[in-house]
């Protein structure tokens, strides 16, 4: 057989066994033998001819190809959308809020020394001492000790009132303790406290209050157990709304 008939069949095997799905490219019939030593071959028909058995095989590979391509990215527009419609179908869950951390306590300890007046707020990490004036608000994270006097509000984390005279609320996470000679003109927040001195405002606490002998309260007392002392005055409503006994229960 001629050297183009030999060559145009192996090409065509090698191109059907490249091509997948195992269809075969049909390749121009050419029965009659060619012999190359005795005529002369038209070498551009050949390759003309070649070249478009290769653009065959180019166009069927190429459709292939797509084809292929375009079957995941529909599947996975496809798992996109069912993604979707789940999530629009499952109902929020609510979000849990996060108790937030306690503020860092320093082990400093700012004093306010007599004869200071400050007229403005206060504020620090550790613990305050008040001896002087305070003429605003003062927020610690430590214990606020107080000899002197304060126009303001303040929070601590403990509060302690010896011979003081404040006028304004006092809110602390701890234990208020109200000494004798004391004035607190202001209602007093806590989760415990000690009452020896005077206070004008009500008494708002967790645990347990103790009014002592020379105490005087002119407002209402809400608290978990009251203990009031021999010789001390109240004007007032004493509560114990935070006790666990069921009190409506007992009349029910």
């Amino acid at each position: 057989m001629g050297f183009f008939k030999e060559f145009k069949e192996d090409f065509s095997e090698a191109v059907n066994d490249l091509v997948p799905g195992g269809e075969e490219i049909e390749t121009p019939e050419d029965d009659a033998m060619v012999d190359t030593l005795s005529e002369n071959i038209d070498v551009e028909s050949e390759l003309s001819k070649l070249d478009g058995l290769l653009e065959q095989v180019s166009k069927r590979v190429d459709e292939d190809e797509a084809a292929v391509d375009a079957t995941p990215v529909q599947n996975k527009e496809v798992k996109v959308e069912e993604e979707i419609k789940m999530n629009t179908n499952v109902e929020s869950t609510p979000v849990q809020p996060v108790a937030q951390p306690a503020a860092p306590v320093s082990d400093e300890t700012a004093v306010i020394t007599k004869g200071m007046a400050i007229k403005g707020n206060v504020e620090s990490a550790g613990s305050v001492e008040v001896e002087g004036l305070i003429d605003g608000d003062i927020a610690c994270n430590g214990k606020l000790v107080v000899t002197g006097s304060i126009h303001g509000n303040s929070s601590s984390a403990e509060f302690f009132a010896d011979a003081a005279k404040v006028e304004g609320e006092v809110s602390t996470t701890g234990t208020a303790k109200i000494g004798v000679g004391s004035v607190i003109i202001g209602n007093i927040s806590a989760t415990s406290a000690v009452i020896a001195g005077a206070v004008k405002g009500d008494i708002d606490v967790q645990g347990p209050v103790v009014v002592d002998t020379s105490a005087v309260v002119m407002g209402n007392i809400k608290s978990r157990s009251v203990q009031i002392n021999n010789g001390a005055v109240i004007e007032g409503f004493c509560s114990q709304c935070y006790s666990d006994v069921d009190v409506e229960g007992l009349f029910a």
